[in-house]
């Protein structure tokens, strides 16, 4: 037997196991994600600041710029009541530091004339008086995709919501419409954040409820479309407040359309104090439902009449042109086919994937609630709009979809992640190659920028974007040629130094020289003839163009031929 042995006093006890050296402690991501954010929404600066740079007045700024003026300078809401004053006041945040001259006190013209007094007519530095009111929006527009982000991100993690933000940056249409003076961006902008802010109520409702609250006013007193936004978010609302009991539930809900209006009326008073107002004596009499629902919302008399002239532009027909086809009145499919042909085509194959994300992963389904079912909603309604004149009555659509783009990483198998990477980096090239002409873009299966005015029309490719340009481009290249022009547009050809005639108002075999046309004057009624009283007809424009031969083009909204 073995006998174990003794320990003497003058042994030292065996040493303790040492314990394991931990790992360095991983550093903080966020630093990376700051600096990808910051790369995103820094390209994005610079493509909307020299898209506004380089653009002349698109048809409705020459409006909304002059009708900012007047809220500086007036406070009368007089001007631009059919639409709601938030977005021109956020315009004059960026002319309050203009020294603008406007028409004298005497002046009774219409909005129109208004717009081309301030530009062009009283010595005002027109590209600086765009800018300035652009320059509010392009601000607006990064701090939007901050929200895009921030929504992903709190749907399916940090890289989700990078996903979402290159998408939404790299965007041809929010690029193009978030560096105008216009109402389309800001109103989609708000609605997001009005959801993403539904959506954080579940966790805070006491919180988040009242800002989505103003969010969604913000919304409504940007532009009147949004009215179908109000009882989707007190829907949402009630839904934020699962835990409480009903009457709570139907406070919230209540609660944020109070909010909304209350947000709404505080930005009328902003422009004047004591809501000076008379009911123009030509507004359209709405009748039925629509007109009672109408006479009970609780808002402005200014907002009130200005819905009831979007209602009366309802009942009207107007002229439309879909995959080469011009026609009258409004297709219910023509706002799915614009979009279809507008957007890049990873963007495309990541909304249907993001939605499927959506659907399929069990923990997002709720969120399917708070992004696609008011995009689905939101996109009903507008397509039952009278106006086929762009996806710019949808840009909610790629702003919202893209936080749905996102979720497409909840999907935790690596080869989505390398494929979802791969269409954000299609959609970037496809984008960077259309620089700086993004208003007349469409995705590669459609010809790109270059054909779209084959198959879409007016803000889809031909807004009276590119007059500055075309002055440019003349003097560089045909100095002291004869100038012959059919322009559809609200600037002014002469203050670009372009002088010419309209090619309809001579003789045909007297236009000779350098023809420079808008694509929408290829199809008539979109074109503005130059002199009034004349009536183009599309066969006369034809058949000069055919005897002409095609030299090149402006932006992709303006052809120039040599005859």
């Amino acid at each position: 037997m073995r006998i174990p042995r003794q320990r003497t006093v003058t042994e030292a006890p065996p040493a303790p196991p040492q314990p394991r050296a931990e790992p360095p402690a991983r550093p903080s991501r966020w630093w990376i994600y700051a600096l990808v954010i910051a790369g995103l929404l820094g390209q994005m600066a610079f493509a909307m600041v020299t898209a506004a740079r380089q653009q002349s007045p698109i048809v409705d700024e020459p409006v909304y710029v002059s009708t900012s003026l007047v809220y500086l300078q007036d406070h009368s809401l007089e001007y631009n009541f059919e639409h709601p004053p938030l977005a021109k006041l956020i315009m004059a945040t960026g002319l309050a530091s203009a020294d603008a001259r406007m028409p004298p006190p005497e002046f009774e013209g219409s909005q129109w004339q208004l717009g081309e007094q301030v530009l062009y007519q009283q010595g005002n530095d027109a590209q600086e008086l765009l800018f300035l009111a652009r320059l509010p929006m392009i601000i607006l527009t990064l701090l939007f995709g901050l929200v895009v982000f921030s929504f992903a991100r709190d749907l399916a993690g940090p890289l989700a919501g990078l996903a979402a933000l290159g998408l939404y940056a790299f965007s041809p249409d929010v690029i193009a419409h978030g560096s105008l003076a216009t109402l389309d961006m800001p109103a989609a902008g708000f609605l997001l954040t009005a959801l993403w802010l539904l959506w954080r109520a579940r966790t805070r409702p006491y919180r988040y409820l009242p800002l989505a609250g103003i969010a969604l006013g913000a919304a409504l007193a940007t532009k009147m479309s949004t009215l179908p936004a109000l009882p989707l978010a007190a829907l949402l609302a009630v839904l934020s407040m699962r835990h409480a009991r009903i009457g709570r539930r139907l406070a919230a809900g209540a609660g944020v359309v109070v909010i909304a209006i209350a947000t709404t009326w505080v930005t009328y008073l902003l422009v004047d104090p004591g809501l000076r107002w008379t009911t123009p004596a030509d507004l359209p009499v709405v009748h039925g439902l629509t007109g009672t629902l109408i006479d009970w919302l609780p808002l402005p008399e200014p907002f009130r009449d200005g819905a009831r002239l979007q209602f009366g532009f309802e009942d009207m027909a107007f002229p439309g042109f879909l995959l080469g086809e011009a026609y009258t009145g409004s297709k219910w499919y023509y706002l799915p086919v614009a979009l279809l042909i507008k957007e890049p085509l990873g963007m495309l194959v990541l909304w249907i994937a993001g939605a499927t994300a959506m659907v399929v992963v069990p923990r997002l389904r709720i969120a399917a609630v708070y992004v696609l079912a008011p995009t689905a909603v939101l996109l009903l309604v507008a397509m039952g709009g009278s106006r086929d004149w762009g996806v710019r009555y949808a840009i909610f659509v790629p702003v919202i979809l893209a936080v749905a783009a996102g979720c497409v990483l909840a999907f935790r198998q690596r080869w989505t992640h390398i494929v979802a990477l791969l269409l954000v980096l299609s959609v970037a090239v496809s984008s960077v190659r259309t620089f700086p002409y993004y208003l007349p873009y469409s995705n590669e299966a459609f010809g790109g920028p270059g054909k779209t005015y084959l198959r879409l029309a007016d803000s889809n490719v031909d807004w009276g974007q590119d007059l500055a340009r075309l002055g440019d481009r003349l003097a560089e290249k045909y100095p002291g040629q004869p100038v012959w022009m059919a322009y559809k547009g609200r600037g002014n050809p002469g203050y670009y130094g372009i002088r010419a005639k309209h090619p309809l108002t001579v003789p045909e075999d007297q236009v000779r020289g350098i023809i420079a046309v808008s694509t929408n004057c290829l199809r008539v009624p979109f074109c503005i003839p130059v002199k009034a009283g004349i009536d183009p007809g599309p066969r006369q424009l034809d058949e000069l163009l055919d005897s002409s031969r095609l030299v090149g083009h402006v932006g992709h909204s303006i052809l120039i031929y040599r005859r």
